[in-house]
């Protein structure tokens, strides 16, 4: 099924790694003509190499740009402009999760979740806010977490910042539905990344493969699906949330956790 997105023009933030990169694929791979930015010169440039060696006609463009400078993004959206066209379609997907509780979380680490969570959103949002009022299919799609609506105690500082963007998201989809863009997000669960792979390597059952170590997480987790998500899967979610396959929903988040979910 196609996505409806040829010549479309699609900004993915933190797209050189990860469910980041995954999405980029997808849009790539489905026509789009796709920029994405990360702090990572040299995975910057190997995200680069390893799309346009699967797919040597896409039309892409990449840049070091740190999403919490102001001025770095705003640069980084007149670049897209000026290389691919109006912008279609924004994918924010920066921001990592800090483990911490009330008693060893100092105001400073409240302060960089705040300015992480919000900022890695807001900055992207003005930059191509006058593009996207231009475009004939508009859309936000932000990367948030099940946190927002499942806070666990000990990563408290991003439980909060993850569901004042939750908030956020819903109140741009109410203000922008008058420009005809879409805001929505996703809430993810656990999902495989580099920080997994990490500590599977420090793993104290060293004969345990990545698919036990990773379904025993699951489990102890209580994941019904018992394993953990592939970027893959956040990412088509964020590529049909962002599509005009999903041009009647706006406020939304998807839960993509697997079944981790305990809310109704």
């Amino acid at each position: 099924m196609s996505f409806h997105i040829k010549g479309k023009v699609a900004v993915v933030t933190g797209g050189s790694s990860g469910i980041g990169l995954a999405a980029v694929e997808i849009l790539v791979a489905e026509g789009a003509k796709v920029a994405w930015c990360g702090r990572d010169q040299q995975r910057l440039t190997a995200s680069q190499n390893s799309i346009l060696e699967k797919y040597p006609d896409a039309e892409v463009f990449t840049k070091i740009c740190n999403v919490l400078d102001k001025n770095d993004v705003q640069q980084f959206a007149q670049q897209v402009n000026q290389q691919l066209g109006n912008v279609d379609m924004l994918i924010n997907n920066a921001g990592q999760g800090r483990v911490s509780n009330f008693e060893n979380t100092q105001d400073e680490d409240w302060m960089k979740e705040i300015e992480l969570k919000y900022f890695s959103v807001l900055h992207p949002v003005r930059a191509f806010l006058n593009d996207l009022k231009q475009s004939q299919c508009g859309s936000i799609t932000n990367v948030n977490s099940l946190l927002a609506l499942q806070p666990e105690p000990h990563m408290i500082a991003t439980s909060s910042a993850r569901a004042a963007l939750l908030n956020l998201t819903h109140s741009l989809a109410h203000e922008f539905s008058q420009y005809g863009i879409r805001v929505n997000s996703i809430l993810l669960g656990m999902v495989e990344s580099a920080q997994w792979k990490r500590r599977f390597e420090n793993r104290s059952d060293a004969n345990a493969s990545w698919e036990q170590w990773t379904g025993d997480i699951a489990k102890k987790r209580g994941i019904p699906m018992q394993r953990l998500g592939k970027p893959e899967e956040p990412a088509h979610a964020l590529v049909f949330l962002a599509s005009p396959l999903a041009s009647y929903t706006t406020g939304a988040a998807l839960d993509v956790s697997g079944g981790f979910n305990k809310h109704l």
